[in-house]
């Protein structure tokens, strides 16, 4: 009797924890039918195009676990702080194109006078817990006091490396419109975002913004959920053109022939902005590994590359720099023109700059 009033106690505490505001809310209603709707959905959950297990086929989740928990690299994390250039993006001049990165997968567009974010993660930690997945010395520069009023914030998926309740509180005030997947508008309306801010989409539809601004919803391969239940919310990519450029705006994916037929029909790309890092080949379908991210980037037809997803977090076993590391050398090899900016640093979208190796210059 003793053991199950603690399994009863502890089922309970768990189901009141996870009510926390900051697990977000599954889609219900009107939201939820839709969702159904979808031909993207089928046995109560989202699907990719291609099967997609979560662990290789040779491999299972007790190797995993072992890895991830004994077999890590030492350097998973770097040695001193991440160096930085710090933009004033309050004060930015009202015609000047550029990114800003913010490490991981977040960042800053200022292009054909709109502003755009995209997966804001400033709270120093990707996690529901503040005491885990903190972020790298040096790497959170930025403050949602330091974020000027958005027109547009994209949203890939629901991961907690991708959308964090912290910042999504702080930003609310300063954004216009945000452009998600279908399902992930139920955590923004639990956290307070008016209904009417929150564009929600399947794969493959077309929203315009404003003259000259119109974006495309594509496919990725990947999984999300932020609880128990995954693929409830669904994962994306998203091709945006403005008047002058034409961007691919890239969610966590898995290598495969999305990416072909994205570049058939909508490439060439003036920038391609891919995943590179988190990955491990016990995970392979959920995350390329770097030599993927350019054949991706070649698939997209895409003029330049910039790889995302790394020099913030810790969340898998390899080296914290092996991403830039491996991708760099395989764009050099494919001569695919490749952007490492340092994090904070405005990069100019229009015209040419040098990849820099900058992880090699600081004893990390």
């Amino acid at each position: 009797m003793v053991i199950l009033a603690i399994v009863v106690i502890v089922f309970m505490a768990v189901l009141v924890f996870i009510r926390l505001p900051g697990f977000g809310q599954p889609p219900s209603g009107e939201r939820l039918a839709r969702i159904k709707q979808s031909p993207n959905y089928k046995n109560g959950q989202f699907q990719n195009l291609s099967p997609t297990p979560a662990i290789a086929e040779d491999t299972n989740i007790y190797r995993v676990l072992k890895q991830f928990i004994f077999n890590k690299s030492k350097r998973t994390r770097p040695a001193g702080s991440i160096p930085s250039r710090k933009t004033d993006l309050l004060n930015l001049a009202p015609g000047e194109d550029v990114l800003v990165w913010f490490g991981h997968s977040s960042y800053f567009i200022q292009l054909d006078g709109k502003k755009i974010l995209v997966d804001p993660v400033l709270s120093g930690h990707a996690s529901p817990f503040s005491f885990t997945t903190k972020s790298f010395p040096g790497s959170d520069i930025y403050t949602a006091d330091e974020i000027p009023a958005i027109d547009y914030l994209f949203i890939t998926h629901d991961h907690y490396d991708h959308l964090d309740h912290d910042t999504m509180l702080r930003l609310m005030p300063k954004i216009g419109k945000v452009i998600t997947g279908l399902g992930t508008g139920a955590h923004l309306e639990r956290w307070g975002y008016d209904k009417d801010m929150i564009i929600e989409k399947d794969w493959n539809e077309e929203i315009v913004l404003d003259k000259g601004f119109i974006v495309h919803t594509v496919s990725a391969r990947h999984f999300s959920g932020r609880a128990f239940k995954r693929n409830i919310s669904l994962w994306m990519s998203f091709v945006l053109q403005t008047p002058t450029m034409k961007l691919f705006i890239g969610g966590d994916s898995g290598y495969d022939r999305h990416f072909a037929d994205i570049g058939q029909q909508y490439g060439p790309f003036d920038l391609a902005i891919l995943e590179n890092g988190q990955y491990d080949k016990n995970w392979k379908y959920i995350h390329m590994m770097p030599e993927e991210v350019v054949q991706a980037a070649e698939d997209l037809r895409a003029k330049k590359l910039l790889p995302v997803h790394w020099s913030k977090f810790s969340l898998s076993v390899h080296a914290w720099d092996e991403p830039p590391i491996r991708v760099y050398k395989e764009a050099q090899r494919k001569k695919m023109p490749i952007l490492l900016p340092l994090i904070g640093e405005a990069m100019p979208l229009k015209g040419n700059i040098t990849a820099v190796a900058w992880w090699t210059e600081h004893n990390l």
